[in-house]
């Protein structure tokens, strides 16, 4: 199945288990797998900048597409194919397509500065990697330092029909989705999907804005499916309290640097990642850290009983 701009729900970014040791725990990356089948996700994103993807082999990188894909058939795998260079890129974006990957996923490098350099980016990518493949175009300018303005984003979508979804990560970015929502309306812009990233730190109000659903990693992707179904079915209250109740643990996931040590570790607490381990270089989780996410866990768990687990 490819993607298309018609994908909605929450697909969520998935890390990448490692041992301690550095080699990749496939079982812990099928347990994962069946997680997400099991939470009601729409799709999944591998070989994210959370799925630790600049540290994994060319081979490797192959290796946990096809495995997902094969664990979970019935759901579009997109995966994330950003590189330095076009034949990197082009290799990559071959070889996951070709074991059954529905699109890949493609962030601007930080050099870019003015719209025509981003524009003409996505142009040679798509050159690149064929106008065949669809792509998701990341727009995270905390973490990328470019800026994409809306009428960037619609030029992008216009020239390019093989863009078919916007991983929406600016923040602030509430008022960019309107826009884009607007762009739409006014005929001035072809419908595509936007889903959010950013920890889903604003799903709640994106939802409002028009977005179709979560694109990010948060420990708890079964809150963000909860949150878009509520969201979907204008149950907008329900959508808010139970949103509120992970904020405090979402927020100190969010941190940067040591956020995806955070993140495995609340993996392993739920019992779905073996290891909390990463590829080094990395992060590490100092006891103070893990002392103050398990006193998150426990407030979280007085409201929401998926956040209860077994004492250390």
């Amino acid at each position: 199945m490819l993607l298309t701009s018609n994908a909605k729900g929450v697909y969520p970014i998935a890390p990448t288990p490692f041992y301690d040791d550095g080699r990749i725990d496939l079982d812990s990356l099928d347990r994962l797998a069946d997680f997400y089948l099991g939470i009601g996700a729409t799709g999944v994103t591998v070989l994210g900048q959370l799925g630790e993807a600049p540290k994994l082999a060319h081979a490797e990188s192959v290796d946990i597409t096809r495995r997902m894909i094969q664990r979970m058939p019935s759901l579009p795998v997109v995966a994330g194919v950003s590189a330095p260079g076009f034949a990197a890129m082009r290799a990559l974006t071959h070889e996951v397509m070709g074991v059954g990957a529905a699109g890949v996923m493609i962030a601007p490098p930080n050099t870019l500065r003015t719209d025509e350099q981003i524009v003409g980016y996505y142009r040679q990518a798509v050159e690149a990697i064929g106008a065949d493949v669809p792509f998701v175009l990341q727009d995270y300018p905390l973490t990328f330092s470019v800026q994409m303005t809306p009428g960037v984003i619609r030029r992008i979508v216009e020239e390019l029909p093989s863009c078919v979804m916007l991983k929406h990560e600016d923040w602030p970015g509430l008022e960019k989705i309107s826009t884009l929502r607007g762009f739409e309306r006014d005929g001035s812009m072809r419908h595509i999907a936007i889903l959010c990233g950013n920890n889903g730190l604003f799903l709640d109000y994106e939802m409002e804005r028009g977005a179709d659903g979560a694109n990010t990693g948060y420990a708890f992707p079964d809150m963000l499916c909860d949150v878009v179904r509520l969201s979907t079915a204008g149950e907008r209250e329900a959508a808010h309290d139970l949103f509120d109740a992970h904020l405090p643990l979402l927020r100190y996931e969010q941190q940067p640097g040591v956020g995806l040590a955070v993140r495995k570790y609340l993996l392993m607490r739920r019992g779905i990642l073996a290891s909390a381990a990463q590829r080094k270089p990395a992060a590490a989780l100092s006891p103070l850290a893990q002392a103050e996410v398990e006193h998150l866990l426990g407030r979280l768990a007085r409201h929401d009983p998926r956040a209860r687990v077994a004492p250390l």
